[in-house]
């Protein structure tokens, strides 16, 4: 009796075929010694909430892209004169096929919403700072990445929308100097968007990207697992172990949480059920009128823009006079995310416990981001133009203000900081007004009634340094972090 096995699983105390299968697998390879540590021994802290739904959320829409676009690939023909025709006999004559393509592009929406919330969670707990940064940055390469597949995959109906969505980002590549219009043409693979840009597209849409992709969600994944997961406290549970080297305030990833995001999941789908059978271009959101119509590069729809997970950065783009400048604040939207974990350094990782006003400066930044995704789906007027600017600066005055809170400052440096701030601002409205660059004429004629709009909207990031920068100023006390616990709350 003494020789004998504690039981690891059910397999084990059911014994049988499974119980000799399963040892004959682990002989030749280290199935259960990858379960166990992955999952069912990968302690996750005790204290997760609704918002770690996301992250399992978004490898299930991963799943759900890749096997829908499977079967999509099937019936679909990346030709320029039958691309169109072959989604309407997918839609038509497959069986099912409305379903498996409703699924797809249903899923596509879905995915940038949990991925935008999973990001969220992470800027609202801390988790790209120490030791989580290469993490992060696994993490914001996915959606990059995630932004190449959706933009190829974009092409490939062949609709008018699709067609001159693709012709407006490409001929970005055109404002680069010196080497924009030879890169533009070698993304294209033509002078034009023609049925060669269309067969790339179609190749690294459903071969290039997806394995890039899949590799990334593995390394986030192993740095996931090998620092740990954060928490809503942002506590390092592995800080408190027990005398067999467990966390205190962990508990089991399995089955604990699996049962938990299972809820998730559930509700999850029934969202994503009742939008698939009910409303599945979500008035125009997921699916725009003018893409049911063939591509014609004679006919120039009224309003070209891209689908909504592409508006916070089309409308940052739109909104700046000069095309070079909009694609470099663009790129720059971008690549702050990336840089994140080395801007905001405070010790706090938790918006639990950081001061009021940067709490504040979080919901601020979120509501920001979410007006520009709208603004982004709107006409191009100069109202809407003026307000996507003033929300631009706002987006990049976060992260500005960001880095100003990553450690005590003095008021007479947040005074300063409020100052220089308040003069680019005021700059950036000139050099918007007069032109880019000005010319001493333009100055010397330019009167403020010209600029009605323009002048009342500088009060929007005014107001913002203002409460952000002079407020803590002169009540530190409203931006002082709270005592952060040593272990865990529930």
């Amino acid at each position: 009796m003494a020789n004998e096995k504690e039981p690891r699983d059910l397999i084990d105390v059911t014994g049988g075929w499974l119980a000799g299968l399963r040892d004959w697998i682990d002989e030749r390879f280290p199935m259960t010694e990858f379960w166990e540590k992955h999952v069912s021994q990968y302690y996750a802290p005790k204290n997760f909430n609704f918002w770690y739904f996301f992250g399992s959320i978004a490898l299930l829409m991963l799943v759900n892209q890749i096997l829908t676009g499977i079967f999509l690939a099937m019936n679909y023909k990346p030709d320029a004169n039958e691309a169109f025709a072959s989604v309407e006999y997918i839609m038509r004559d497959v069986n099912w096929g409305w379903l498996i393509r409703y699924m797809h592009s249903v899923g596509a929406s879905l995915f940038f919403l949990v991925v935008y919330l999973h990001m969220f969670r992470g800027v609202m707990y801390g988790s790209y700072k120490k030791p989580r940064e290469l993490l992060w940055i696994f993490g914001v390469l996915i959606y990059v990445t995630l932004m190449a597949e959706a933009f190829m995959g974009y092409l490939l109906p062949w609709g008018q929308m699709s067609y001159w969505g693709a012709q407006v980002i490409i001929s970005l590549f055109g404002a680069i100097p010196w080497i924009g219009d030879g890169l533009a043409q070698w993304i294209r693979g033509d002078f034009n968007i023609s049925d060669i840009t269309l067969n790339r597209f179609f190749a690294l849409h459903v071969v290039a990207v997806p394995l890039v992709l899949i590799g990334l969600v593995v390394f986030h994944l192993v740095a996931l697992h090998e620092v740990g997961s954060n928490n809503p406290d942002g506590v390092e549970i592995k800080k408190n172990k027990d005398k067999d080297g467990i966390p205190l305030d962990g508990i089991p990833f399995h089955p604990y949480y699996t049962m938990k995001d299972i809820v998730g999941v559930t509700v999850f789908a029934a969202v994503f059920a009742g939008i698939v059978f009910f409303a599945p271009a979500m008035h125009g959101l997921f699916l725009e009128p003018a893409n049911f119509e063939p591509a014609n590069a004679l006919k120039t729809p009224d309003d070209i823009h891209p689908l909504w997970y592409f508006g916070p950065f089309y409308a940052i783009l739109r909104s700046i006079p000069n095309k070079l400048t909009g694609v470099v604040c663009m790129g720059g939207a971008i690549f702050l995310l990336f840089l994140l974990p080395w801007i905001d350094k405070n010790p706090v990782k938790s918006l639990r416990y950081r001061g009021m006003l940067y709490r504040r400066l979080v919901v601020v930044f979120g509501l920001t981001f979410a007006l520009l995704g709208y603004i982004g789906m709107q006409l191009a007027t100069p109202f809407w133009a003026q307000i996507g600017q003033r929300c631009a600066e706002l987006y990049f005055l976060f992260f500005i203000i960001s880095w100003v809170y990553s450690q005590p400052r003095t008021s007479k440096f947040l005074i300063q900081t409020f100052v220089v701030l308040i003069a680019v601002v005021t700059l950036i409205d000139l050099l918007d007004i007069v032109g880019w660059p000005p010319s001493l004429h333009e100055l010397s004629a330019w009167k403020l009634g010209d600029n009605t709009l323009q002048a009342y909207s500088w009060l929007l990031p005014a107001i913002y340094c203002g409460v952000f920068l002079l407020v803590p100023a002169f009540w530190p006390r409203l931006n002082q972090p709270e005592q952060v616990p040593e272990r865990v709350t529930h």
